[in-house]
């Protein structure tokens, strides 16, 4: 299947990007956090829709790609500023997920 790479690599930033908002919850300064976890949980939702959307095996998806590029690259700059490990983890998962999408319209 031509999704299963990406779709793996969409996974593993849906489940950084939801354990990085729940460790973010837990940070002394939650205020300070508020923009961190809702770039996490919109993160999350629109690699989980391409994920599901992928799975299917439906063709038109170059749109929905871009925008995932689009989402993982912002999610990455700003976790990528935060000493926060988890923080890291996500900047690093939301890179790799943005790489892949990118690869994948290559190779479309």
């Amino acid at each position: 299947m031509r999704n299963e790479k990406l779709i793996h690599i969409l996974g593993k930033c849906i489940n950084a990007c939801n354990y990085c908002a729940d460790a973010c919850l837990d940070e002394d300064n939650v205020k300070m956090m508020k923009y961190c976890i809702r770039t996490d949980r919109v993160c999350a939702e629109v690699c989980s829709i391409l994920n599901q959307v992928l799975a299917t095996g439906y063709e038109d998806v170059e749109g929905l790609v871009q925008y995932c590029i689009s989402v993982c690259k912002a999610c990455g700059d700003e976790f990528a500023k935060h000493d926060h490990e988890h923080c890291k983890a996500c900047a690093k998962a939301c890179k790799e997920c943005e790489e892949a999408c990118r690869q994948f319209l290559v190779a479309a």
